[in-house]
C-alpha cells in the first residue's frame, strides 16, 4: 500500500526507516520530513494544518494508511477529517487526543477511573493558582495544561520559585498552553515510560524505556523533549508492566470508549514507580521523541501490519516481537538548547554509521547540499547492544564519529541501568 507519514523530527525518521522495510509498504510519503527521512521516502510539501490538502493528496496518490507523528495535528483534529474522508488513520482522534492535549482532563479522567496518579489541583487563573499551592508542600509540580513541546513542567523547590514559575505560565511564557495550570503533589521514585497499541478496544503491550528529560549529565538543568533514552527498562519488570496494563492502561482505554472517545493509536504512559506501586505522570497520545527511535531499533513484527489493524479496528489476537538486545539513542543537540538553538551549524556523520549504529535526523536541514543543524535537538545516535553498557559504548562511539561543532549531547545516557549493571558483576564480599 501506499504511505503518508506527518513529521518531521527524529521519531518520523525512526518512522519511516521501519515503514520502508516493511514488505506491505509500496510507496512512502513524508510531509514535510528532513534530509534523513529524504533517504526513505518522497517528501511533499503540504502542510498537516491544512486538512483539504491533505485529504486531496491521500486521493490523488492512493494512500492506503496515514500516520500522524507529533501531537499537534492530532490535537487539531486532523485525523477525525482523514477518517471523515474515508482514510485508514494511525492516530486518536481530537477528543481522544485530549489525553496529552489537557493535563487537567487526564487527571480528571484518572479521578474517575481510580488510576494511580498524584494530587493535583486545576487552576485557571494566577490568583487560584497561588491560593492552591498552600495544599502542597515543596517541591512544587507545576504542570502547563496544553502542548509545551515537552517543556511545560516546571518543578519549584521553593514557594517563591513556585509563585515565580506561576506567574511566568499565566503571563504567557507557554502561550496558550499555559491558561490553565495543574498543580500537583511531588511523586518520590524512578521514572519510566510504558508504550501500548489499541484500536479503542484490543490492547496490546508494546514495549518500555527510560527517557533522559533533563539538558545536562547527572539530571541536572532545565527539561527538555529528551536527551536521550533506551530501551527496554528493566526497572520495569514484567510484573509492574501486568500492573501497570491492570490499573492504568485498561482502566484508561475502557473509561474512554464508555465516554463515547474511544482511543485508537499508540498510548504512551510517563510513569513514576513510587513505593506504592506504579503511578501516572502524563500521557502521550503518539510515539515518544527519543524512545521511538529506540523502540523501532529493537521491533521485529511489521510496523505497518500493526498501524494498519489499530485503524480498522482489528488489533485483537495480534502480538508484536522485540529483539531481546537493548537499544539506546543520544540526543545531539544544537548550542542553546533547550533555550534559543544556533541554527546552521555543519554536520559531517563521517563513520558514525560504520558499525551498526543508526543516526536519526530531528532538526537538520541542507544548505547548499551540506548537512546543516535546523532546530533544537538535532541527531539521534541509535545503537544495540546485549546490555545497557554495551549499547551506551556503541553510542558514544558514534557520536564521536560525528563532527558537529556547534552540537553538544550529554555523555551519561543510561547512567542509572549502567551502574546497577557494574553492581550486579561485583563480586559478593565475605
Amino acid at each position: 500500500m501506499n504511505i503518508l507519514l506527518l513529521g518531521s523530527g527524529g521519531r518520523e525518521h525512526a518512522l519511516s526507516w521501519k515503514l520502508r522495510g516493511s514488505l506491505q509498504c509500496d510507496r512512502l510519503y513524508a510531509a514535510p520530513g528532513n534530509p534523513g527521512i529524504a533517504e526513505e521516502a518522497e517528501l511533499v510539501a503540504i502542510e498537516a494544518t491544512d486538512h483539504d490538502s491533505v485529504i486531496a493528496f491521500c486521493r490523488e496518490h492512493d494512500i492506503g494508511l496515514v500516520v500522524i507523528g507529533p501531537e499537534a495535528p492530532l490535537v487539531d483534529g486532523l485525523s477525525d477529517s482523514l477518517r471523515g474522508a474515508g482514510l485508514p488513520v494511525f492516530g486518536p482522534s481530537q477528543a481522544a487526543a485530549q489525553l496529552e492535549g489537557s493535563k487537567g482532563f487526564t487527571k480528571d479522567l484518572c479521578a474517575r477511573a481510580g488510576i494511580p496518579t498524584a494530587g493535583y489541583v486545576r487552576t485557571a487563573s494566577l490568583e487560584d493558582a497561588r491560593a492552591a499551592l498552600a495544599r502542597f508542600a515543596a517541591p512544587y509540580v507545576l504542570k502547563a495544561d496544553g502542548l509545551a513541546a515537552g517543556k511545560g513542567v516546571v518543578i519549584a523547590e521553593t514557594l517563591a520559585e513556585a509563585e515565580a514559575a506561576l506567574a511566568d505560565m499565566f503571563g504567557g511564557g507557554f502561550g496558550s498552553a499555559g491558561a490553565e495550570v495543574v498543580i500537583e503533589e511531588f511523586m518520590q521514585g524512578e521514572e519510566a515510560s510504558f508504550f501500548a497499541l489499541t484500536d479503542g478496544t484490543a490492547i496490546v503491550p508494546f514495549g518500555s524505556a527510560q527517557d533522559h528529560k533533563r539538558v545536562g549529565d547527572g539530571d541536572v538543568g532545565p527539561n527538555t523533549g529528551g536527551m536521550g533514552a533506551y530501551s527496554p527498562a528493566p526497572v520495569l519488570t514484567p510484573e509492574l508492566q501486568a500492573q501497570v496494563m491492570a490499573e492504568i492502561i485498561e482502566p484508561t482505554v475502557r473509561t474512554m470508549r464508555e465516554d463515547g472517545n474511544p482511543y485508537s493509536g499508540v498510548l504512551f504512559a510517563g510513569l513514576m514507580l513510587t513505593a506504592d506501586g506504579p503511578k501516572l505522570i502524563e500521557y502521550n497520545a503518539r510515539f515518544g521523541d527519543p524512545e521511538c527511535q529506540v523502540l523501532m531499533m529493537r521491533l521485529e513484527s511489521d510496523l505497518v501490519d500493526i498501524m494498519f489493524a489499530c485503524a480498522q479496528g482489528a488489533l485483537a489476537g495480534m502480538e508484536t516481537q522485540f529483539r531481546p538486545q537493548t537499544a539506546l539513542t543520544v540526543v545531539m543537540a544544537a548550542r542553546g538548547y533547550p533555550g534559543t538553538p544556533e541554527k546552521g551549524g555543519g554536520i559531517a556523520l563521517g563513520e558514525a554509521e560504520a558499525a551498526g549504529a543508526k543516526v536519526f535526523h530531528a532538526g537538520t536541514a541542507l544548505a547548499d547540499g551540506a548537512l546543516v543543524s535546523n532546530g533544537g535537538r538535532v541527531l539521534n545516535v541509535t545503537a544495540t547492544g546485549a546490555s545497557v553498557t554495551e549499547a551506551q559504548a556503541r553510542a558514544y562511539a558514534a557520536v564521536d564519529a560525528i563532527t558537529f561543532p556547534s552540537g553538544f549531547c550529554r555523555r551519561d545516557i543510561g547512567w542509572r541501568e549502567v551502574a546497577r549493571e557494574a553492581m550486579a558483576k561485583r563480586p559478593l564480599q565475605n
